[in-house]
């Protein structure tokens, strides 16, 4: 038998989960138009004691692959990620390959971050070309033999869900993602290709609408329980 007390703290933790939940919606579809970004959702449960409980999965699907004039872009066409450095030698790990030539001609991310052990690019070099294990190669003129400048790495982990997310669409390895391990021998990496998010913007859209009304509703459950709760007390003084 529920006591008012109780069906207030139950009300009020329901509405908290579903607002969580809502919130990583929103955070879905505002990313829609971020580079390789990956939607999560809160999944939640009602539990026996009528508590509303929620885990939080992120959804690894590989988004769309668009073509782009950039050859410094970059997809991964299948599962895994791109070992990018910090300045300071923190290692941390993308799908987003939205590359660019840093100041020193290295591959760097947006933010400038070093792609793998370091790739320098000459800058007067005819063209270069980025193979589908990772190589990449410089030709100084239209005949010239190609000059090998390094390789950009793929690794995957045994439970990508455990790791964790930081800034600039980068994530950290952690003890449940397990360490990074290298994938040698792949056709993965596609030049003058960006992945894009794989949010489903109709299916979140939907989301968010429903769980509002529900928000709605508990509120004004929480209103009736509240009313209920003060005609008891004034009952009591009377």
């Amino acid at each position: 038998m529920y006591t008012i007390q109780g069906m207030i703290r139950k009300s009020v933790n329901n509405t908290y989960t579903q607002f969580e939940r809502l919130g990583y919606v929103a955070n879905s579809l505002a990313n829609l138009n971020t580079n390789a970004y990956k939607s999560v959702r809160f999944e939640q449960m009602l539990g026996e004691d009528g508590y509303l409980k929620g885990v939080i999965r992120t959804n690894y699907e590989q988004g769309s692959i668009r073509i782009t004039s950039n050859p410094y872009d970059v997809a991964i066409d299948g599962t895994g990620f791109i070992p990018v450095v910090s300045p300071n030698g923190e290692v941390q790990y993308t799908r987003d390959g939205a590359f660019k030539q840093g100041k020193d001609g290295y591959l760097v991310t947006n933010d400038g971050w070093i792609v793998g052990e370091g790739i320098k690019i000459p800058t007067n070099c005819y063209k270069f070309q980025i193979k589908g294990n990772g190589d990449v190669v410089a030709y100084d003129t239209r005949e010239s033999e190609a000059k090998y400048l390094g390789n950009i790495p793929l690794v995957r982990f045994a439970s990508p869900e455990g790791l964790e997310q930081a800034d600039m669409n980068r994530l950290k390895a952690t003890e449940e993602s397990g360490e990074p391990v290298l994938v040698k021998n792949h056709d993965c990496i596609k030049q003058n290709n960006i992945e894009i998010s794989n949010t489903d913007v109709y299916n979140s859209t939907s989301e968010m609408l429903r769980l509002n009304a529900s928000m709605i509703a508990s509120m004004r459950m929480l209103k009736v329980v509240d009313d209920m709760y003060n005609k008891a007390i004034n009952i009591r003084e009377g």
